[in-house]
């Protein structure tokens, strides 16, 4: 087994941040865009029955940055850095963009019809992002199934949404 130096330990460290950063900046924005609209305009729409109560989503979203600023990292430091790792970070920048950009089209500007067709660019852009980290990282590839799963049960009260509230 390689022995880590200090340089290659504050390397990693560093790179801890560089992964934590987007996925951070887009937890803030998605949160500074839902807020608002938690209180007076969701609660006016119409939801899926199967719709869960607004405290799972903190818990559920908080898991699932962390799990994607994991992956993220994972990549980062996997050796190399050929064209397969540059089109796998070109995609989780990608993607994490789409995910945040989902929260404002549909809590801040109020169309859940617009994020409906966003959702759907984000589950490709994940399932696409997952494709090309599991060459470089198995582990990374895994991490990023919940949120897959995630996006397609939110995909689902997304569309109940649009198809209860017209």
């Amino acid at each position: 087994m390689k022995e880590r130096g200090p340089n290659q330990s504050v390397n990693r460290a560093l790179l801890g941040l560089v992964a934590a950063a987007p996925v951070v900046a887009a937890a803030v924005l998605g949160s500074l865009a839902t807020a608002p609209a938690i209180g007076k305009w969701y609660p006016t729409l119409v939801k899926p029955f199967f719709t869960p109560p607004n405290q799972v989503f903190g818990p559920a979203w908080t898991l699932l940055y962390a799990l994607m600023a994991f992956a993220f990292w994972r990549i980062l430091i996997a050796p190399g850095d050929g064209p397969d790792k540059r089109a796998a970070i070109i995609a989780f920048i990608g993607q994490i963009i789409l995910n945040a950009l989902w929260s404002v089209v549909f809590f801040a500007w109020r169309a859940p019809g617009a994020a409906l067709i966003l959702m759907l660019a984000l589950w490709l852009a994940i399932a696409v992002t997952i494709t090309k980290f599991r060459p470089l990282d198995g582990v990374a590839a895994v991490c990023l199934a919940p949120y897959l799963a995630w996006t397609t049960f939110a995909a689902a009260l997304n569309i109940g949404i649009v198809m209860l509230n017209g």
